[in-house]
């Protein structure tokens, strides 16, 4: 199955999206589809518009053209039902600077309805190695720290379609691959997933399509053979 072939299921769907800043495209149009159980990878070299891409998709940005739907409807995200059943990771990492992290993620699994919250961050906290920080502000932790209560944050909560960008960003090696197998279980259990990424591995372990973001055209790539893709050495 591919996200080019799913239609009728697709939780995200983008139809000749253009994705930029004012009146400036970065990127040639993108057209995916992402259903439920289904991941896919956005790859390319830097500064080719991923993380634009990705704004655009979740609402952050409005589209210079084409259209963005979840389920039947137009992308809201200030909608609360859109942020009910979306969760995301993109560039910034917005922390409440007064809240530890284990508060943090408390505020955060109470606020959309988890069940058992105080297990689920606990069991997040140790997953993402904070459980020795988690009295700890957001000042006090290194970047790396910082970046696992960020991701820690989008897994306390449920969702029904979760978009990263570059999730690998300052997680050591062994962090990466146990994202990596963690994403493809929680896909494999009915997840939608959406990232960008330069991390081969973790894109292969991941992803189940993969289209590379350029300025004369966004295309479809082999996951077989994401990994020139995402090394800046794509297919012909």
């Amino acid at each position: 199955m591919t996200g080019r072939r799913v239609e009728a299921d697709a939780l995200l769907s983008a139809d000749a999206v253009a994705a930029g800043h004012g009146d400036v495209q970065v990127c040639a149009p993108v057209t995916l589809r992402v259903p439920p159980g289904h991941a896919v990878a956005l790859v390319g070299p830097n500064g080719a518009g991923k993380s634009t891409v990705l704004q655009t998709l979740v609402g952050l940005l409005p589209p210079l053209a084409g259209a963005v739907r979840f389920g039947a409807d137009p992308v809201d995200e200030r909608q609360a039902s859109f942020r009910r059943a979306v969760a995301q990771v993109l560039d910034d990492e917005a922390f409440f600077p007064s809240l530890t992290a284990r508060e943090h993620l408390l505020l955060t699994a109470r606020g959309h309805g988890t069940t058992d919250p105080d297990a689920t961050v606990a069991a997040e906290l140790d997953l993402f190695g904070l459980t020795e920080r988690a009295d700890a502000l957001p000042t006090a932790l290194s970047s790396g720290q910082r970046r696992r209560l960020a991701l820690a944050a989008a897994f306390v909560r449920p969702a029904r379609l979760l978009v990263l960008d570059e999730p690998e960003r300052r997680l050591d090696t062994d962090m990466r691959r146990a994202l990596a197998a963690r994403l493809a279980r929680d896909r494999d259990g009915g997840l939608a997933l959406l990232l960008a990424s330069h991390d081969a591995e973790l894109v292969a372990a991941v992803a189940d399509d993969v289209l590379l973001i350029a300025e004369d055209e966004c295309r479809w790539v082999d996951p077989a053979a994401a990994a020139d893709a995402v090394t800046g050495h794509p297919p012909p």
